[in-house]
């Protein structure tokens, strides 16, 4: 397989490297400027990427009111993915699955991101009150009824994956999936390629740690997620620290990036699998997307699995207050813990 080739996103093809909308209105801090994100997405135009994933919960509706007017013109060349099930409403998040507010989710999306329909559907969360089959099924009418072409799972475990597909083939299941988050490995990556359905891969870079960046928690802004991730506190911060300088010596031995090095890792998993980093940088937009020209030799990814794995990661990915939320499966090592961004 060619490095540059396109991937399966459900029915579409795509670069395997596409834009997570995310940073661009939520989550790492203050949002860039209207004018700085919309330099973002132009230059992710430019440079040929065409799957763009955004979700009503992403600044609360604000991501998607970014998305919808400037993607319009090139509505017909990309892929469009949004997020329904997870919402903020009067600075509160909630998950909520029932059909009768997924309709309501929809809608909103439909009008926020000024388009009669949306490639690519995922149910954010599976919220574990709604039964999954009810859930899917709402999301089969909308494929029905025109307004979206494919369905997807977020952060759902095996289980559930063969649940909804057998109420609605899944076209793709998202989660958090880099070097130092690799619970998808347990089982969801292979019932992903059995049932032929797209895995995307979202903080692929760690949450920035796998870049050339130097993250320093002592400067993360209040409303950065970072701040309440134990892997972003002590003791866990310095234990992570300890593996990061040979990561980046291998990186340089490899002829890449530190973030390149990463996205290129998560690709090289199969065939089926995709990246979406996010940035407010043009520059580190640019350097993301040539990763998928990166070619890793096999002792390059041994050292790496060697290095940065559920054994040599310190702490949990999540704090435990919303663990719940959560339905991938978890290594036994791993305390209960929690999501707060995505």
């Amino acid at each position: 397989m060619s490095a540059l080739s396109e991937r399966a996103l459900g029915t579409r093809q795509v670069p395997p490297v596409g834009l997570g909308c995310m940073n661009l209105s939520h989550a790492y801090g203050v949002p860039p400027s209207p004018e700085r994100a919309c330099a973002v997405l132009q230059k992710a135009l430019d440079i040929g990427i065409t799957h763009f994933d955004s979700a009503a919960l992403y600044g609360f509706g604000r991501n998607e009111k970014l998305l919808g007017p400037f993607l319009r013109a090139h509505r017909d060349d990309i892929v469009l993915v949004s997020k329904c099930g997870m919402r903020g409403e009067k600075g509160v998040r909630s998950i909520d699955a029932r059909p009768e507010k997924l309709q309501e989710d929809l809608e909103n999306s439909l009008r926020r991101l000024q388009t009669e329909v949306i490639d690519l559907y995922y149910l954010h969360r599976y919220d574990k009150v709604t039964p999954i089959e009810d859930s899917v099924g709402m999301l089969s009418r909308f494929v029905e009824q025109g307004k979206v072409r494919e369905i997807g799972l977020s952060e759902v475990s095996a289980t559930t994956i063969r649940k909804a597909h057998a109420v609605h083939p899944i076209a793709a299941v998202q989660s958090e999936y880099s070097l130092w988050s690799r619970n998808v490995e347990i089982v969801v990556l292979d019932v992903c390629a059995e049932l032929g359905i797209s895995f995307v891969a979202f903080s692929p870079l760690a949450r920035g740690l796998l870049t050339s960046v130097d993250i320093d928690p002592e400067s993360f802004v209040d409303k950065d997620v970072r701040r309440g991730m134990p892997r972003f506190q002590e003791p866990h911060f310095s234990e992570n620290l300890r593996w990061l300088p040979e990561y980046r010596a291998i990186a340089t031995e490899a002829g890449c990036t530190p973030a390149q090095l990463a996205l290129a890792w998560v690709l090289r998993q199969g065939k089926h699998v995709h990246v979406i980093p996010g940035t407010t940088s043009v520059d580190h937009l640019v350097e993301n997307f040539a990763a998928s020209g990166v070619e890793l030799a096999g002792e390059t990814v041994a050292r790496l699995d060697e290095l940065i794995n559920p054994g040599t990661v310190s702490g949990p990915r999540y704090p435990p207050a919303t663990q719940a939320e959560i339905d991938t499966e978890e290594f036994p090592v791993e305390s209960v813990q929690a999501p707060v961004g995505d």
